[in-house]
């Protein structure tokens, strides 16, 4: 039987302890990269310490996902290592909690699991939050919403649910919540709904409201300021291209008046905000189709049919800074 800390290499818990385990794993859907920009922003707001790293070489696929290396003047000059680490982050209060980030493995996922849950034991880990993004046909001008799911429902009682039983492709992040709840482990997780034009887009906002719902849920003081700022530059792009294309603004008006209808209907239920029904929104395809044309060109944009490794399939790529 492998040991599972033959995976990871590092300091491990030294007599620490973190009751709150965080992770934001790349590579598989994380649409508005709403996952990566929280595990950028908490490892550069909030004291960061690397207590474990993985062992890659034994998790990733590199022909699957080539990492980029340069070549400058005749010479390789680098190699964009993929990397995949848990750091203790101490909240604005100075409690600890722990995040495991970087790229979703490729491989032994029953064996990452096994690694997670012995780093859970060493630091005394109670629950655990996965955090990322997903597309949804909502528009970019109303408030985030989120889709929650928990090995408890107690754990997300103030969440509806929106979704009925689906089969869909695995995540190492979600066979992890899968063995945790077998064991009869706390853990949840949360998808923030990304507009389906913007999936392949840095949406900051999408990555504050997952901030606040780590903080509400684990009782964490964590910081939304430098999101919150970067939210509002974006929000304002965003208009200004939407306001450019008579077709686009139709389509995001369109999708603003079915949001308000079904969160007036749900408001009248006195039950909690209700996502708008996806069966009864234009789908990515039926978005995409009327919007790719628009945001392909906006400049900055590249790789619009998809982005390189294959992470959202959306109709629209990243854009640089």
């Amino acid at each position: 039987m492998r040991n599972p800390a033959d995976l990871y290499s590092g300091p491990g818990a030294e007599g620490r302890t973190a009751t709150v385990l965080v992770h934001a794993l790349s590579g598989s859907m994380d649409a508005g990269h709403a996952g990566r920009l929280v595990a950028e922003h908490l490892t550069s707001t909030l004291p960061t310490e690397r207590v474990a790293t993985f062992d890659v070489d034994q998790l990733v696929d590199y022909r699957s996902r080539r990492p980029t290396m340069t070549y400058d003047g005749g010479s390789w000059v680098s190699f964009a290592a993929p990397s995949l680490v848990v750091d203790l982050l101490h909240d604005d209060e100075g409690v600890p909690l722990l995040l495991l980030h970087g790229l979703e493995p490729d491989l032994s996922w029953e064996a990452f699991v096994a690694a997670v849950r012995q780093i859970i034991d060493d630091f005394g880990v109670t629950t655990t939050i996965g955090l990322h993004g997903i597309p949804m046909g909502v528009p970019h001008t109303r408030p985030i919403t989120v889709t929650a799911h928990a090995t408890r429902p107690e754990l997300i009682a103030d969440h509806p649910n929106f979704m009925g039983r689906l089969e869909v492709p695995g995540s190492a992040a979600a066979l992890l919540e899968l063995r945790l709840g077998e064991e009869g482990r706390d853990a949840l997780g949360f998808a923030a709904n990304v507009p389906h034009y913007l999936v392949q887009t840095d949406f900051p906002q999408a990555a504050a409201e997952l901030v606040r719902q780590v903080s509400r849920s684990s009782g964490l003081t964590l910081p939304t300021g430098e999101l919150e700022v970067e939210a509002v530059k974006v929000l304002a792009e965003i208009d200004k291209q939407v306001e450019g294309s008579d077709e686009v603004r139709s389509v995001v008006r369109a999708l603003e008046s079915q949001f308000d209808s079904f969160a007036a209907e749900a408001e009248r239920a006195g039950g909690p905000p209700l996502l708008a029904a996806t069966e009864q929104l234009p789908s990515a395809e039926e978005l995409g189709a009327q919007i790719e044309a628009f945001l392909a060109g906006v400049e900055g944009v590249d790789d619009p049919d998809g982005i390189a490794d294959g992470d959202d399939g959306g109709p629209v790529g990243d854009r640089e800074d």
